[in-house]
């Protein structure tokens, strides 16, 4: 069952000076299964982090439809979208975006806060989360005390608390050293494989590596795709950097 279809999504930007337009996103078709692990790669410029804003209902499409689980994205009025993304979508940053003043515990929190939950039901949802994540002895410390990977560790555990139909994750290894991205990549694979459904967007061939599928995006499309199956990241690693090059030498499809 596909938790969430793009179809025929465009994206054109106008210049307030001189009426120039530039087509950011041409005509983007892809779907997402229920539980699965996707990856989207591209060079700078290529579209794919105007298609993360579309996806996270930040930015509107100028044609196409975004579904959520059954929901157009389109058709939600923007007093409501703020509402909606709480609720149904989970992120998780580069830079972490936790608010320093915050412990890590309030800043996991601070979405159902939102959302007007009452504290046993955050505690409740909390617990198995953070001993899941091995967060549970640093939750009263402040993010100014913790490493990279904790950091992240907190961001993901934010991202989970709501429950959400999606995690969207923007280059979540991008500001972590070898070991904190080796750790938070096992985290993901073990969270997708609990059902939860991620869709990744990331320069990196090893992040990327440990996704079921890995969409590429070039001049504004969908250029190419690559299925897991049953390789290995080592063989998936291979054919991800194979196709970078392709992208890269303006090869056509396969």
């Amino acid at each position: 069952m596909s938790i969430l279809e793009v179809k025929n999504v465009k994206k054109i930007y106008s210049s307030f000076i001189g009426g120039n337009k530039v087509e950011a996103l041409k005509n983007v078709n892809f779907s997402v299964e229920e539980g699965e692990y996707v990856a989207i790669m591209g060079e700078s410029g290529s579209g794919k982090t105007t298609l993360l804003n579309i996806l996270a209902a930040i930015d509107r499409p100028t044609s196409g439809s975004v579904i959520l689980d059954g929901k157009n994205l389109t058709d939600i009025k923007d007093s409501e979208i703020a509402a909606f993304r709480r609720d149904n979508l989970g992120f998780v940053f580069q830079d972490f975006n936790l608010l320093d003043t915050f412990t890590l515990e309030d800043n996991i929190y601070l979405p159902l806060v939102l959302a007007r939950k009452q504290y046993p039901e955050m505690h409740s949802r909390l617990e198995p989360i953070a001993a899941k994540l091995a967060i549970s002895d640093i939750l009263k410390k402040y993010p100014y005390e913790v490493s990279g990977g904790q950091k992240q560790r907190a961001a993901v555990a934010r991202a989970l608390i709501t429950r959400p139909k999606l995690i969207l994750a923007d280059e979540p290894t991008g500001a972590l050293d070898s070991k904190a991205t080796d750790e938070l990549l096992n985290l993901f694979g073990e969270i997708n494989r609990t059902g939860q459904t991620i869709l990744m967007v990331t320069h990196s061939v090893k992040a990327a590596s440990h996704a079921g599928r890995v969409l590429f995006i070039r001049d504004g499309e969908v250029f190419h795709q690559i299925y897991r199956g049953g390789d290995t990241n080592d063989a998936i690693y291979q054919k991800i950097s194979d196709t970078l090059t392709l992208l890269a030498t303006g090869g056509d499809r396969k």
